[in-house]
């Protein structure tokens, strides 16, 4: 049986929440949106390039997102000394082009994993709370809002990406 990304169910979060609520609630939306372009496609088409000359991919998206939760919230934030999630001999972008398609569960997985690691790291942590990261001040409210940049930036790429894959698009 070939693996396919499962389906994600996205909810919505309301438009009068505080703002804790309002910015944990926008990046799940966000979160669950990628996953949600993902969902019914195989190892294979995620990895496939569709809008050449770029060598970007979904899978190569969920690798990236899986590399940046961990580093905003787990390695800057928390201060865990982690390994590279990805080999540093295969360059500075292996997350986006060291891909197996065969490995697609697996990735999948791991950014599903580094998500529900970085909930539970900031769960008793207040917005206010910073860290010091190359010389610079930041706040978990600044990370919180730099990964729903990230995300809704990407989740633009991997609308295009969808849409030249199998010709799904909106949601």
């Amino acid at each position: 049986m070939t693996w396919k990304a499962p389906h994600v169910e996205r909810m919505s979060g309301s438009l009068v929440a505080g703002e804790r609520d309002m910015i944990t609630g926008y990046l799940a939306w966000y979160r669950d949106t990628l996953l949600h372009k993902c969902a019914g496609l195989t190892g294979e088409q995620l990895a496939e390039r569709t809008v050449e000359p770029s060598a970007l991919t979904l899978l190569g998206l969920i690798r990236h997102m899986a590399k940046v939760e961990r580093v905003w919230f787990r390695r800057r934030f928390a201060g865990e000394d982690l390994d590279e999630m990805y080999d540093p001999a295969k360059g500075k972008d292996a997350d986006f082009e060291d891909l197996d398609p065969a490995r697609a569960e697996e990735d999948y997985g791991r950014l599903v994993e580094e998500r529900r690691l970085a909930d539970a790291i900031v769960a008793d942590a207040s917005l206010d709370d910073t860290f010091t990261h190359a010389g610079e001040e930041y706040s978990l409210r600044m990370v919180h809002l730099h990964m729903i940049g990230e995300y809704a930036r990407h989740i633009g790429h991997a609308d295009l990406l969808r849409e030249r894959l199998d010709g799904v698009t909106g949601g």
